[in-house]
């Protein structure tokens, strides 16, 4: 992998494929890796640009301790990736944090460098109130959510799989309590990775707030969601199709937060016939 040092000294890991006319940025979900996007890397790579990145704390590297978690500093990384890439127009594609870190992107640099977004199964405030229930399984509370911040410094793997199973999808909670090999894989996988620096990403994420953002976005925007999302339900896919202008809204049936996983095919094909379009 490639790597672009910034001022704090934290390393941002990256991979490059392609020389297509269109830049597609892929940027992954909390606790996720490069890995999650590999799988569509290479075959898209054969007509686009594609970058693939571990965004700070993520990917098993090396970090300092105090490396900053927040949302803006990942915007701004991003900001140097473009930089450095000298990408004048990318599509960016975000899962989950990755659609939370593009939103910050835009309210921090705004739209000149976007040729289009692609956002996948995510809200624009994952705590609920009085006033929104369209946040974490309709109804995560910051007083939930403080729980759920001891319980990850308690245990952080076996929180962040219980995050999972306990969501709308049943079944990841059959799979979790059957202790599946899909969750076993999970479980080796997170007690690899940085727990205090990716509790310190929950922390700042939660307490983020975007749906001011999303109606000013004015660039085509292909949203795709799981019919059966762990963490969010119809009434937040129609929210946010409502509030972004220029937005296509895909549900793809029986999937659960990843739905680009469970139709890799699909969200190749439909991901590609954006691109061409824009």
């Amino acid at each position: 992998m490639e790597y672009l040092t910034r001022p704090d000294l934290t390393k941002i890991h990256f991979i490059s494929l392609g020389e297509g006319k269109k830049t597609l940025i892929f940027l992954h979900g909390w606790t996720a890796c490069v890995r999650e996007w590999l799988p569509f890397a290479s075959e898209l790579a054969q007509e686009h640009h594609v970058v693939c990145w571990d965004a700070r704390g993520h990917g098993g590297h090396p970090y300092p301790e105090d490396t900053n978690m927040t949302l803006s500093q990942m915007a701004d990384d991003l900001n140097t990736l473009l930089d450095h890439l000298d990408v004048e127009e990318a599509v960016i594609i975000g899962h989950s944090l990755g659609a939370l870190t593009t939103w910050e992107y835009i309210r921090q640099f705004g739209q000149d460098r976007i040729a289009g977004l692609c956002m996948v199964d995510h809200s624009p405030k994952l705590l609920t109130d009085e006033e929104w229930n369209h946040g974490v399984y309709g109804e995560f509370s910051n007083q939930n959510n403080e729980t759920f911040i001891q319980l990850l410094k308690q245990d952080f793997s076996q929180s962040v799989l219980e995050l999972i199973a306990y969501g709308m999808h049943h079944q990841s909670l059959k799979n979790f309590q059957q202790n599946s090999h899909g969750f076993q894989k999970m479980r080796d996988y997170l007690q690899k990775q940085n727990a205090p620096l990716l509790i310190a990403c929950w922390e700042n994420i939660t307490q983020q707030d975007y749906r001011d953002v999303l109606p000013t976005i004015n660039k085509p925007t292909l949203l795709i969601y799981g019919e059966e999302s762990q963490f969010y339900c119809a009434e937040l896919q129609h929210w946010v199709h409502q509030h972004i202008e220029n937005s296509e809204l895909l549900v793809y049936p029986s999937a659960d937060h990843s739905p680009h996983l469970w139709h890799r095919q699909k969200f190749i094909y439909d991901l590609n016939r954006f691109v061409d379009a824009l």
